[in-house]
């Protein structure tokens, strides 16, 4: 609408203009069948640093509009610049406040800059983590990976409102009545490209989301993928429930899976804890939750009732007593403790003053029935927990039987039927491993201490997410294209150490920065692209160091990460992957430059991951040919030289996969292809690369 808008903006005659404008919202008021929405067209991504020439579109930096201009010619380090309208302005402009950007829709050139990697596996092939605007690199992928994905998971933006994603550079709020039209217009374009990038005969495309946009995503989703089979599954990711006033808790959010050829969830060996037949919903053992309040509303403010001290024995043997709520305001430093005790408050591990889950009263209540424990004791900051009132009731049902107390008085309950049987669960899936709170935020802050990232995904719900379809594929390559918090190869590196299979993850991934940030970095100066506004974006900042420590098992300052995984494979954190990382920027290359063979050295990497992404890597241009040892294909520079090029592939036929020829002459490259082996694929190099291009953005926006 947006768009429709202003065009209908551009017609000179008021009278038509009105008339247009009449007409389109009468259009828009009428009942249509199917999901409607405007595209919104076009999309656009800024690209910082890129050189301002005659012919790019640009924006001005110090206009507070989005509204683009082309540039018309560069002098001297200042920019004639015009609108995009029928009847355009001028404007000279200081090159420096200008900034390039591309329209979806546009051929664009990319290349792949190595910014890193960690050497933890051997020869295992690495997983790649590409800091880019996700509709581009889909783009490249389909140069490299066309058809070649086993699965695909994403976690898009839920579109609550919040100001958490960007259409266009602007944030989208509640305010924005297009919002809905828009995410689904953002979401369409990815999902159109994704559809090409997974295996036709057997593969799943798996997307997360929540009731705000299930039942429009699921439309979606039928609409772009009519070929598939298509089924939804809500995950219990929060046990206690996010309150809502006047609305049910939030417990749980929804997994579309898309499945594709053969594709389906193969039976596997689970606990009980999946099995749904009525009186076997049961766990093994009775859960244990931190009395302070996690997740939303967690801290003292707002909440007077739930400040309390709670008194422990000087020694950590038990709890001594319960004190009463402060007053508001009151120090918890006036509080005088018993003697030989020590004064627990809900202290937050940054510092802050949180809250217990439960008042007083009922405090006192659940401690003289052994429902509260205290955890490893550590003085003032020892964890207590307590059994909720879930948990509480099953020992009063009679589901678990308590048969001892422990030394601090706790109840001990004996443990219920823990045999694993395969088979394939229901759409229901309330797992304990799936808690969000437990398994995604604070593991996060165990691997990058201090890093925030909202709301990341529960490790072992991915994983299990994952499982039910390449379990059985130990080589699988699997695609997130809003890769976050980098939870999807953390996910894949465990279900590879379950096996000692080779999966490989890509993440892509951009790296915005979040609102609050990017204002204060621009009161200081910066501006995207600097390196003090790009250390702060969610692929330098959470993405790439949460991959190298769940690899390494350091956290980024070199400590060795606390506590264990928890679930299936259970081992110390701190034990690491025998997994590989590379990561990389995606870059914008000059058309002409690449067909003059002048930068190889970025489009180096993408011919890599076209033969395969594993083994060594071509990194240089050469003056005749190159077939390293250790590299499954080869890249013939000097075609006169042909006949040795191909004998050396020849020799290597078992393994090598794919050969690339420069040449501007397609009857030389079929000649040279007429003496490969039938095995080996050849690509021509550097048309394919540039047809591939603008073919694949021709249309598109």
């Amino acid at each position: 609408m947006a768009h429709i808008d202003a065009l209908i903006d551009k017609v000179a005659d008021p009278a038509l203009r009105q008339a247009l404008r009449e007409q389109v919202d009468t259009m828009l008021t009428k009942q249509s069948f199917g999901l409607v929405f405007q595209a919104h067209k076009p999309e656009t991504v800024e690209i910082p640093h890129f050189r301002v020439r005659r012919g790019c579109k640009v924006r001005i930096k110090s206009e507070a509009r989005q509204d683009l201009y082309e540039v018309k010619k560069v002098t001297r380090g200042v920019a004639r610049v015009a609108s995009l309208t029928d009847e355009p302005e001028f404007w000279d402009v200081d090159v420096a406040d200008l900034v390039v950007v591309r329209e979806f829709g546009e051929p664009i050139y990319p290349g792949l800059i190595s910014t890193g990697l960690v050497n933890n596996g051997g020869n295992k092939p690495p997983h790649l983590v590409i800091n880019s605007e996700n509709f581009h690199a889909l783009e490249a992928l389909l140069y490299t990976h066309e058809g070649k994905f086993d699965a695909i998971y994403i976690d898009p933006p839920y579109n609550s409102g919040a100001r958490d994603w960007k259409y266009n550079n602007d944030y989208v709020d509640s305010v924005d009545q297009y919002r809905h039209s828009k995410w689904l217009a953002m979401m369409q374009r990815r999902l159109d490209l994704a559809s090409r990038l997974l295996r036709p005969e057997n593969s799943v495309l798996i997307v997360t989301i929540d009731e705000k946009e299930c039942v429009t995503l699921g439309m979606l989703l039928e609409q772009v993928f009519q070929q598939a089979r298509i089924q939804m599954v809500s995950i219990s990711i929060n046990p206690a429930a996010v309150a809502r006033n006047g609305m049910f808790g939030r417990a749980d959010e929804y997994a579309y899976f898309v499945m594709f050829g053969e594709a389906g969830p193969q039976p596997l060996a689970l606990g009980p804890e999946w099995i749904t037949t009525k009186g076997r919903t049961h766990l093994g053992a009775i859960r244990w939750d931190l009395l302070r309040k996690s997740g939303s509303s967690p801290l003292r403010q707002g909440h007077p009732g739930t400040f309390y001290p709670i008194f422990l024995r000087a020694d950590g043997s038990a709890i001594h007593s319960i004190g009463d709520i402060l007053d508001v305001g009151q120090d918890r430093a006036t509080v005088v403790a018993p003697p030989g005790t020590i004064a627990a408050f809900p202290i937050r591990k940054d510092g802050s003053e949180g809250r217990w889950a439960v008042g007083p009263r009922v405090a006192r209540n659940i401690w003289a029935d052994g429902h509260l424990k205290l955890g490893t004791f550590s003085g003032e900051n020892t964890p207590i927990y307590y059994l909720a009132r879930g948990e509480r009731a099953k020992i009063k049902q009679g589901i678990y039987t308590v048969i001892d107390r422990a030394a601090d008085g706790s109840v001990v309950t004996d443990l219920l039927e823990t045999t694993d049987r395969y088979f394939v669960p229901g759409t229901q899936w309330r797992i304990p491993s799936h808690d969000s709170t437990q398994y995604g935020s604070r593991l996060l802050q165990r691997l990058i201490p201090g890093r925030r990232f909202p709301f990341p995904k529960s490790l072992y719900a991915v994983e299990d997410c994952l499982r039910f379809f390449i379990a059985d594929k130990p080589d699988a390559v699997v695609l997130d294209f809003f890769a976050g918090s980098g939870t999807t190869m953390h996910a894949v590196a465990r279900l590879n150490r379950q096996d000692d299979g080779r999966r490989r993850t890509i993440c892509v991934t951009n790296n915005e920065v979040s609102e609050a940030e990017a204002n204060l970095l621009t009161e200081k100066g910066f501006e995207p692209g600097d390196p003090d506004w790009e250390q702060l974006g969610i692929c330098e900042h959470i993405t790439k160091p949460r991959v190298r420590s769940a690899i390494t098992g350091l956290t980024p300052d070199g400590d060795p990460i606390a506590g264990d995984y928890t679930y299936v494979d259970e081992f110390p954190i701190a034990e690491g992957f025998a997994e590989n990382a590379e990561f990389f920027d995606l870059t914008y290359e000059d058309p002409d430059l690449v067909s003059l063979g002048r930068n190889f050295e970025v489009i180096a990497p993408l011919l890599w991951m076209k033969a395969g992404g594993t083994g060594t890597r071509i990194e240089k241009p050469s003056e005749t040919w190159v077939v390293p040892t250790g590299a499954f294909y080869g890249v013939l520079f000097k075609t006169d030289l042909w006949r040795e090029f191909v004998d050396a592939i020849t020799e290597r036929a078992s393994e090598i996969k794919h050969a690339f020829v420069v040449t501007d002459s397609e009857a030389t490259f079929q000649q040279i292809v007429s003496g490969l082996p039938s095995n080996v694929d050849a690509t021509q190099l550097y048309s394919d690369y540039l047809r591939s291009f603008e073919i694949n953005t021709k249309g598109r926006a």
